[in-house]
């Protein structure tokens, strides 16, 4: 278990970049370079143990992509060794690996034998793909016909039952609808579980954080930071909103518009199968409303989010998370962190129920949002964005963000 599963030495990618196209042909006559290359990835050193979940983060452009696919044997290196032990399977760009003209039926047949699988083994999990897929009445279909939802369906679930040591996830999860997505998840938690090795790429970096057991910043086609998730993440993070912010003092009237749609971006859909926030209920002192005014340390905040508990599943989780005006997150809550269970109603709904008495933080402007999640605090079914809006008012002089619980010990 000690040996390296994943071994890359001073791995490099770069591409050839010609301003005209004839300065091909007079490369090739002149023997003179007349290209300038470009490095997706340089000098990349790299070792995995089996059975490690490595997140890879960074911003779009960095390399993250050309690395997934280097390990993946799709795209070969410049320069630089790699070594891979065991076979691997992965979900890259998006129907990649897919003939448009074939049947969804071939394609598993094509895809396993990339796999290395026999025919009579993909035989023995035939029905166990199509089953997981969840497209059994379009199987026989050209996949060219195919929503990317269904690709991803498909192609996931090939990945996953050609029974592979290394799993390699590039952003492909995000495609599927509510129910696939639980799915999904639960099958990269049995993986891991079996001791598989994992690299998955993700912008979502509360994921990142809680399903990894290493992560790997990738800038610039260079490793830039690597370590615990907690500490990679919070410091890409920073990166990231220090970015944005340059950003926005170079040009603010280009600046991007907000993901955080008003009153509330749903992440999640399908009522009934899938859980779902029925309603949410903020109140300050008692009064209902979706933007308070409120006084620090002083007024009383209560949140009740009623939800919808979906069928033949495990009761959710519910997190909450305060957000300043540039996003940033400031404290969050949710029910699997503090080991609380949430239950059923009389109408069988599920309902948390929230307080916060004498609100400690400081004067300024914040937004509340509210996140239904799987029972693990893992997989989003729903995230509803800036549900309030809490002005806070404040007595003293104090500065910051919080008034942290503090008492005074004299003589």
């Amino acid at each position: 278990m000690d040996k390296p599963i994943i071994r890359l030495e001073a791995v490099s990618k770069y591409y050839k970049l010609y301003r005209h196209d004839l300065d091909r042909v007079r490369e090739i006559l002149t023997g003179k370079a007349r290209h300038e290359s470009h490095y997706a990835l340089q000098d990349i050193n790299l070792e995995v143990k089996a059975g490690e979940v490595v997140g890879v983060v960074g911003r779009n452009g960095a390399g993250k992509s050309t690395l997934l696919k280097i390990l993946a044997n799709t795209l070969q290196p410049s320069s630089g060794s790699i070594v891979v032990n065991g076979r691997v399977a992965a979900l890259l760009e998006l129907g990649a690996s897919f003939h448009p003209e074939m049947s969804g039926h071939e394609n598993i047949y094509l895809n396993c034998a990339i796999g290395g699988l026999g025919k009579k083994e993909t035989d023995v999990i035939y029905e166990d793909i199509v089953e997981f897929s969840g497209i059994r009445e379009f199987i026989h279909r050209p996949v060219k016909t195919y929503s990317s939802g269904m690709f991803v369906r498909l192609a996931f679930s090939i990945a996953t039952h050609i029974d592979p040591d290394i799993l390699i996830i590039d952003e492909a999860l995000s495609v599927g609808d509510g129910v696939f997505a639980r799915r999904s998840f639960d099958r990269i938690m049995e993986f891991k579980k079996a001791g598989k090795t994992i690299f998955f790429c993700s912008h979502s970096l509360y994921q990142v954080e809680a399903l990894c057991d290493h992560v790997l910043w990738i800038e610039e086609g260079r490793i830039r930071a690597r370590g615990a998730p907690a500490a990679v993440v919070t410091e890409y993070g920073e990166y990231l909103r220090m970015q944005s912010a340059l950003a926005e003092q170079l040009d603010d009237h280009e600046a991007s518009p907000s993901q955080h749609s008003e009153g509330g971006k749903q992440a999640g859909k399908g009522a009934g199968e899938v859980p779902r926030i029925v309603s949410i209920d903020v109140r300050v002192d008692g009064t209902s409303a979706r933007a308070h005014r409120m006084m620090s340390g002083v007024s009383n905040l209560e949140v009740v989010v009623t939800f919808e508990p979906g069928r033949n599943l495990p009761m959710p989780s519910v997190a909450l998370a305060f957000t300043g005006g540039d996003g940033r997150i400031l404290s969050s809550v949710g029910s699997v962190n503090d080991g609380i269970e949430l239950h059923r109603n009389d109408d069988g709904m599920g309902v948390a129920r929230l307080c916060f008495p004498a609100l400690p933080l400081l004067k300024g402007n914040y937004n509340l949002d509210v996140y239904l999640m799987c029972e693990r605090g893992l997989h989003i079914y729903e995230a509803v964005v800036q549900a309030a809006e809490l002005n806070v008012e404040q007595q003293g002089l104090a500065r910051g963000l919080v008034n942290l619980p503090h008492q005074w010990n004299t003589p």
